[in-house]
C-alpha cells in the first residue's frame, strides 16, 4: 500500500505503509543510531515525534520485549528506509512490523531517510503528515501541519502513582559481569532467556534509597541504580516536592522526558523547593534543562536537535571524551548562565553546547546526554556511581 510523507514546508515522500493503518501529523526528528530501534521507540522522550531512523536497514533482529525501555512506544510515527520483515535472532518475540501493528504505530517505508535528514538538518525540525491518502493538493493540509505542537506530553508519559524498584541483594541478580547473551536450546524451548550481562561489580548504593521523579523515565535509569544496591522509588512528575522530602531519600533523581521544558511551569517550581534542600540530585536530559530553569537560567530550542548513539562529550574537569547517547531538541543557553549557581562540566564536541552542569556549593550535578544508555559501550556510566558516591559523604543526615 502507497504512503505519504508530507512535510510542513510541502515536500512530498512517496513510499510502502508499514505498521498501524492511520493518519497521523507529528514533528519530524531524526535518530543517527545504527542499532537500538527498539529503545528509540519505547523512549517516553519521543511522544509528540515521529522518528526517522538515518540507518537504511531497519528491524533486521527483530523485537525482543526484554529490551524495552518502557512498556509500549512513544513516537506518533516511524521512518525509514527499508523495513526488515524477517528478523533473525534467537531472542527475537516478534517483527518490526508486527510490534508496530500492536501497538497502532503508523509508519512508512522506502523513502530516502537520507534526503529527509538533509531537509530537516538545513531547514530545522519541521512537522510533517503520515498518511496512505493521496492529497490531490498538498498545500491544502500545510496550515494543519504548522499549527501541531508536541504540548505538555510530560503529562502523558509519566506514571500514575509512584512505586518502588526493589535493589539487587547480590551481584548474582544483576546477571553475568561480560560478554553477550547465550543461546540455550533448552532454556529456549522452555521461553527462558539467559540474564542480559552487567559491568556492574559491586553494590556501592546498597542500603541508599534514591527517589527517581519521572518525567518519563527510560527504565534503564532505575534498574542503574537497583543493580547497585539502591532502593529506587519512582514518583509522578506533579508530585510536590514536600511529599518527597517527607519520604527521606538519600538523593533525588529528575529524568529524561519529552516535550519543551518551559512547559513544565509547576514541576519547575517544586524542583526549586528541592533545590533548597540539602539532598544530593543528579538530573538527566529534561531534567537537567528543568533544574537549570528552576534557578534561574534559560533553555532554548535547537535547530534539529542531539538524537543518536555517537555524539562525543567532552569533561571539562579532566578533558576526556566520552561517546554518548542523546535524544532532546532543547539544550541549557550557556550564555545565560550565572557561575555562582552553576558552572559547565560537559560540553558537546561537535557543536559547543552544553551537555552538563556542576551546581556551585551544592550537591548537584546535571547532564544532558544518557549515562544508563550503552554506546561506548559503558562511557558514562561512572556518572551513577558518582552519585552514590555523593549520596554516602553528604546525604548521610536523610537516612
Amino acid at each position: 500500500m502507497k504512503a505519504f510523507l508530507i512535510l510542513e514546508d510541502g515536500t512530498v515522500f512517496r513510499g510502502t505503509h508499514i505498521g498501524a493503518r492511520r493518519e497521523i501529523i507529528s514533528e519530524i526528528v531524526f535518530n543517527t543510531s545504527m542499532a537500538g530501534y527498539l529503545e528509540v521507540l519505547t523512549d517516553p522522550s519521543y511522544a509528540g515525534q515521529a522518528v526517522c531512523m538515518t540507518y537504511p536497514l531497519i528491524g533486521n533482529y527483530g523485537i525482543c520485549r526484554d529490551d524495552m525501555e518502557s512498556s509500549r512506544p512513544w513516537p506518533d510515527g516511524f521512518i525509514v528506509r527499508e523495513l526488515s520483515r524477517i528478523p533473525s535472532n534467537f531472542r527475537c518475540d516478534m517483527s518490526l512490523q508486527q510490534f508496530l501493528e500492536e501497538n497502532n504505530v503508523p509508519g512508512i517505508a522506502g523513502i530516502d531517510t537520507r534526503t529527509l535528514t538533509k531537509i530537516l538538518r538545513e531547514k530545522g525540525t519541521m512537522n510533517g503528515m503520515i498518511t496512505t491518502r493521496e492529497y490531490p493538493d498538498a498545500a491544502e493540509i500545510l496550515p494543519r501541519l504548522r499549527a501541531y505542537t508536541t504540548g505538555k506530553v510530560v503529562e502523558k508519559v509519566t506514571c500514575r502513582e509512584k512505586y518502588t524498584v526493589r535493589p539487587s541483594a547480590g551481584l548474582a541478580d544483576n546477571g553475568p559481569l561480560s560478554g553477550a547473551a547465550r543461546f540455550d536450546g533448552a532454556a529456549y524451548e522452555k521461553g527462558l532467556r539467559e540474564p542480559r550481562p552487567s559491568l556492574v561489580k559491586e553494590l556501592n548504593g546498597s542500603g541508599l534509597r534514591v527517589a527517581l521523579l519521572d518525567f518519563g523515565a527510560k527504565a534503564n535509569i532505575a534498574r542503574s541504580l537497583a543493580e547497585r544496591g539502591c532502593e529506587v522509588t519512582v514518583y509522578p512528575a506533579r508530585t510536590s516536592a514536600e511529599e518527597i522530602v517527607a519520604d527521606r531519600p538519600d538523593g533525588i533523581m529528575l529524568s529524561n522526558g519529552p516535550g519543551d521544558p518551559k512547559e513544565c511551569g509547576d514541576i519547575i517550581g517544586e524542583i526549586r523547593k528541592l533545590y533548597d534542600t540539602d539532598i544530593p540530585i543528579f538530573a538527566i536530559c529534561l531534567g537537567h534543562q528543568l533544574m537549570a530553569l528552576a534557578t534561574g537560567a534559560d533553555t532554548y530550542k535547537m535547530k534539529y536537535g542531539h538524537r543518536g548513539g555517537n555524539h562525543p562529550v567532552k569533561d571539562l574537569a579532566t578533558g576526556r571524551v566520552y561517546i554518548s547517547s542523546q535524544n532532546h531538541g532543547y539544550v541549557v543557553d550557556m550564555e545565560k548562565l550565572d557561575p555562582k549557581v552553576a558552572v559547565p562540566a560537559f560540553v558537546n564536541v561537535n557543536d559547543g553546547t552544553n551537555e552538563g552542569l556542576a551546581y556551585t556549593g551544592k550537591n548537584i550535578f546535571t547532564v544532558q546526554y544518557h549515562p544508563e544508555a550503552c554506546p561506548g559501550p559503558q562511557d558514562s556510566r561512572y556518572l551513577f556511581d558518582r552519585f552514590i558516591r555523593m549520596m554516602r559523604e553528604g546525604g548521610s543526615e536523610n537516612a
